[in-house]
């Protein structure tokens, strides 16, 4: 990597770093994962969220695992409505499995090599009785035997853990008040935690390394209601890894519940996790309670992002140059598309009140959104704001974006049609075309 990419690297991520510094994560690592080559990396990447100040819980899983510790035994794996039916002598398995796994993590997590990115690392890793169990008992004349579910979290337990900068393990074994042992699904105990702790994030792993679309591509966002019929989708169609349909099934829950947001990523690209977490657009898919881009009017704590903004494309002449003490008195024209923080586009509705028109101006949508025609949603925004002020009118003037305009309904004008202020206000040596849009 080159000195520049590195830097350039850094600085896009630096605020996600202070963004997410002393939140909460609870991290699903299902036995799939744990099983792939790149595993070890994974676990270098969660310490080194550790490192920078985020709280982890780190829920591990081990289908897979025990499904071939089941085999090798000779042992039958029985299911009621997808859910594992644990007798006796699987449960013994499962136990083995279980504790085998939690050895080798707290073993991984606590390596200090030179030369790795666990040096130094001294993380303190805790596991407990935080879950407590109770068993799924009987359903349709099936004993679940040893299956159970989560009766309770020790909330309080966890947070003086993570607040002591531990990293809470836990795994698919928990207690009862009876002091039974039951098995439960690694989805079920990420969720219940991400939703008691009121965690800011939930993040799993996939084979398929986010939720598919049918053309095959990663979708990047959905809400919880657009999830669901994905998850029909991908369900009548059997086609998706069960990973991914695990943890849709758990994200659904969890977003619902109030966890913001809950990322589902790859886990074989190396670094999928770094990707998803410290870049603008991620990797995988993330679902969230409101769509990560936000269209709002602008405010004065704006301006900095207007002006990164607009002035590449002022120095271009694209746009009239516009100082920040002018953008301060006209902040209340404005709107913009946010989204992490970033302000990735802009425009502005100036009023001629008098003549009941509006000016669609100081259009601005940065270079990396452009594909997905951002510059629609903030015209259809002004116009609806031009309409609500009653103005007959939306006029804009441009030098290279006329088809962009023409497209959208706007129709050649001449300099004779604008309002009088603005008319007097025109820039003979810039020949801006002139386009309008009856509002009525």
């Amino acid at each position: 990597m080159r000195t520049t990419e590195l830097v350039s690297g850094f600085r896009q991520s630096a605020p996600y770093v202070n963004a997410h510094r002393g939140k909460t994560f609870v991290v699903m690592l299902g036995g799939e994962a744990i099983a792939q080559p790149g595993f070890r990396s994974i676990i270098n990447d969660i310490a080194l969220l550790n490192s920078l100040g985020i709280k982890i819980v780190l829920v591990y899983g081990a289908r897979p695992q025990i499904n071939q510790a089941l085999q090798q035994a000779g042992l039958d794996a029985s299911y009621h409505k997808r859910v594992r039916i644990t007798d006796d002598d699987t449960f013994q398995l499962i136990k083995q499995v279980a504790g085998a796994l939690q050895l080798d993590i707290t073993a991984r997590l606590s390596m200090s090599l030179s030369n790795t990115p666990m040096q130094g690392a001294q993380i303190n890793v805790v596991s407990g009785n935080f879950v407590i169990a109770q068993p799924l008992g009987v359903d349709e004349g099936i004993d679940y035997c040893h299956s159970g579910r989560v009766r309770r979290i020790d909330v309080q337990g966890i947070r003086r853990q993570l607040d002591s900068n531990g990293m809470v393990l836990m795994g698919p074994i928990a207690a009862s008040v009876t002091g039974e042992s039951f098995n439960l699904t690694a989805e079920e105990i990420a969720t219940q935690v991400a939703i008691k702790l009121k965690a800011d994030k939930m993040i799993g792993f996939s084979a398929d390394g986010g939720i598919l679309s049918d053309d095959g591509d990663i979708i990047p966002e959905l809400l919880p209601n657009d999830a669901e019929q994905n998850l029909l989708r991908l369900e009548q169609q059997g086609s998706c890894c069960a990973a991914s349909l695990a943890f849709l099934h758990a994200a659904i829950s969890a977003c619902r519940a109030g966890v913001p947001r809950c990322h589902l990523i790859s886990h074989n690209a190396d670094g999928a996790l770094l990707q998803e977490l410290f870049s603008r657009d991620g990797i995988g898919t993330q679902m969230v309670n409101e769509s990560a881009e936000k269209l709002r009017p602008a405010t004065i704590a704006d301006i900095g992002g207007i002006l990164d903004l607009i002035r590449p494309l002022e120095q271009q002449g694209l746009l009239v140059r516009r100082s920040r003490e002018q953008l301060e008195m006209e902040i209340d024209y404005f709107v913009l598309i946010e989204k992490e923080g970033l302000v990735i586009g802009c425009a502005a509705l100036y009023p001629f009140a008098d003549e009941q028109v509006g000016e669609f101006a100081c259009v601005a949508v940065h270079p990396d959104y452009r594909d997905a025609d951002r510059g629609s949603v903030l015209l259809k925004y002004v116009i609806q704001r031009a309409k609500q002020q009653r103005y007959h009118t939306l006029f804009a003037l441009t030098t290279r974006s006329i088809h962009w305009f023409l497209e959208h309904g706007f129709e050649l004008a001449t300099v004779d049609d604008l309002p009088a202020q603005k008319k007097q206000l025109y820039n003979y040596q810039r020949k801006s075309k002139v386009l309008a849009l009856a509002l009525s």
